[in-house]
């Protein structure tokens, strides 16, 4: 099954150095059942950028805490790592794409990483800041995470992480 884990600079540079990307609390997304019931049209490859975004928004909460922990030097820029698993566990207790797998993912199982571009990460530091109130309602935070959402992530294929991950 395709899944997109949501992750953050750190975690990435963590997968080049050890070949393996470590989802927290095996947190994933994916085009589940409920995520295609509670869609009224899409084929699948609609429905698994779906996924994908709401795999973004988890990064900007992750780069909320980090960010929130004094974590500076960490580029605001959402990470999305797109891979190939077997062992997956549906979350209904969660969003409606979320899933859960155990362990880390090899790099041998990544099909793609998505990033943001330097250009977005103003609109991401703002939004990683607001996703909490946002989720919450209120409409002020989620328009700065609409702001960030606005940016399109960059495709790099797994060969190019470690460029990626280099150039920052």
């Amino acid at each position: 099954m395709r899944i997109y884990l949501p992750g953050t600079w750190p975690m990435l540079a963590r997968l080049v150095k050890t070949g393996n990307f470590e989802p927290i609390g095996g947190t994933a997304f994916a085009l589940t059942p409920r995520l295609r019931e509670s869609y009224v049209s899409g084929d699948d490859e609609e429905l698994e950028y779906a996924a994908m975004l709401e795999a973004a928004r988890a990064s900007l909460r992750l780069l909320g805490v980090e960010l929130g922990l004094g974590e500076e030097g960490t580029p605001a820029r959402r990470v999305v790592v797109a891979a190939d698993v077997d062992d997956v566990t549906l979350r209904p207790d969660l969003d409606d794409g979320a899933v859960r797998i155990s362990g880390p993912v090899p790099a041998s199982a990544i099909a793609a990483v998505h990033v943001d571009n330097e250009e977005a990460e103003y609109a991401v530091r703002q939004a990683a800041g607001a996703v909490d109130a946002a989720d919450l309602g209120d409409l002020d935070a989620e328009f700065l995470v609409g702001e960030a959402e606005d940016h399109e992530l960059a495709w790099y294929a797994p060969s190019e992480i470690a460029f990626v991950v280099e150039l920052g």
